[in-house]
């Protein structure tokens, strides 16, 4: 199972042209009935997709009917538990308490994986990951690094590596002098 975030939501809806590939992917996403959220998700999705600044907001009926609709997927609770593993998790890993949350949440629900645009793309918190669903994966174009010298040092031979990556996969790492 997987968890899903506030923007896979907000892109769902989204009838911006240029948010276009964007919300086909959302949708895509929420065609699955293997996913989770939790009630911190929803009542973002609420808070954001309602906000009068917004380009194309809805209203509060729409934004109600939903996430009525949002809730076929299961739903976690925020408990003083997942407020004090988030906690724990913000002061470890130095995210903002709500992405912590996210990130706990998660965990409560046992998935592995975060659906999330807003966290960094392949990173893991303590056994969750998480995948930028949004991120392009027709990039796979080599790219060259240069290592930090007291990197190189540790890795004799090491000065220079191409990375070559598609989505959130690397597909090679290779020295090149």
């Amino acid at each position: 199972m997987q968890f899903i975030d506030t923007n896979v939501l907000l892109y769902a809806i989204s009838r911006d042209p240029a948010e276009q590939d964007k919300a086909k992917r959302a949708n895509d996403i929420l065609a699955d009935r293997d996913l989770a959220l939790s009630v911190q998700v929803l009542q973002e999705f609420y808070v954001q997709a309602t906000r009068a600044s917004r380009p194309d907001p809805i209203t509060h009926q729409q934004a109600v009917r939903l996430i009525e609709s949002f809730r076929r997927f299961p739903v976690q609770d925020v408990t003083s538990a997942i407020l004090m593993a988030a906690l724990a998790t913000r002061q470890r890993f130095q995210l903002s308490y709500w992405d912590s949350a996210i990130i706990e949440a998660s965990r409560a629900m046992g998935c592995a994986e975060v659906l999330s645009e807003d966290l960094g793309d392949g990173q893991d918190y303590a056994g969750i990951r998480v995948i930028n669903p949004f991120r392009s994966a027709e990039s796979a174009e080599p790219v060259s690094l240069t290592l930090a010298p007291w990197l190189a040092s540790t890795l004799p031979g090491c000065g220079k590596l191409a990375v070559t990556s598609a989505g959130n996969r690397y597909l090679d790492v290779r020295e090149t002098g």
